[in-house]
């Protein structure tokens, strides 16, 4: 194992070791995502009621389908960014790069983090959905594979961003890590296509990678069909995205670098 792997997997064993010894942690990363998956399916089961058998069937596929995808993007997001905090919070940032640690290093550890803690989180509400509601997402076949990465990545641009204004701002900027893609929500085509949005706001929602996703996730579980030139926008806004969010990452960290604020953050 190289020095650089030797350090990451060092970073993300700290925060597993947590985990291993904290029920309340591992309940707290499914808590959420069971109890959106429950009142979106009874939301769905009463559609099923009050509608027609087919009508109510694609309605209720599309919302399940939405909600444990938007996870994935929520998760993948507040995985990087309440890493981060912890780190913040028991004022760790200074003693970590003391060491030879080197930023993208970090981040390494914080994205490897981010996907046990979205798995964690979001598998037992797949389950839920197929137990409870006969909703299988697996269903969507190899192409949901695609639709994570992209909601992924996404996340992680969001979550770069968010700790970009931790360094810069302080434990002010601390609620945003909470808020800001719920922020984004209503543009992303969650529950509903682009096209019941106002003009005025769609061209938000096309750069957006996740609106992209949800348009194909859509394609998928209503017609039958993977819009592959759906997925590409959302590769391609992607890669502007997590490059932005790199660029910005880089920067304050340098800054924060120079004003000391690694060693006093969390304070």
């Amino acid at each position: 194992m190289t020095g650089g792997v030797r350090r990451v997997w060092g970073l993300m064993y700290r925060h597993l070791a947590l985990y291993r010894r904290s029920w309340p942690r591992l309940l707290e990363l499914c808590y959420w995502p069971v109890l959106q998956m429950c009142i979106w399916g009874f939301t769905a089961s009463f559609l099923a009621m009050r509608m027609g058998s087919s009508l109510a069937a694609t309605a209720g596929a599309a919302l399940l389908g939405g909600v444990l995808l938007w996870e994935v993007t929520l998760r993948s997001q507040m995985g990087v960014s309440i890493s981060f905090m912890e780190e913040m919070w028991s004022r760790n940032l200074g003693h970590v790069f003391v060491s030879p640690l080197r930023p993208w290093e970090l981040v390494a550890a914080l994205l490897g983090m981010s996907i046990i803690r979205m798995t964690i989180g979001v598998l037992p509400a797949i389950l839920l959905a197929w137990a409870f509601y006969a909703f299988n997402l697996f269903a969507l076949g190899p192409v949901l594979v695609l639709f994570f990465i992209n909601l992924m990545i996404m996340g992680w641009a969001v979550a770069l961003g968010v700790v970009s204004l931790i360094l810069r701002h302080g434990s002010g900027a601390e609620a945003l890590a909470w808020g800001i893609l719920f922020g984004l929500a209503p543009f992303s085509a969650v529950f509903y296509p682009v096209s019941v949005l106002p003009a005025a706001v769609r061209p938000i929602a096309w750069v957006l990678p996740t609106s992209h996703v949800f348009e194909g996730m859509r394609g998928v579980l209503l017609e039958g069909v993977v819009h592959w030139d759906q997925l590409a926008m959302a590769f391609g806004l992607n890669v502007v995205w997590i490059g932005a969010a790199a660029l910005l990452f880089a920067h304050q960290f340098r800054q924060a670098r120079v004003r000391g604020a690694l060693l006093s953050m969390g304070e």
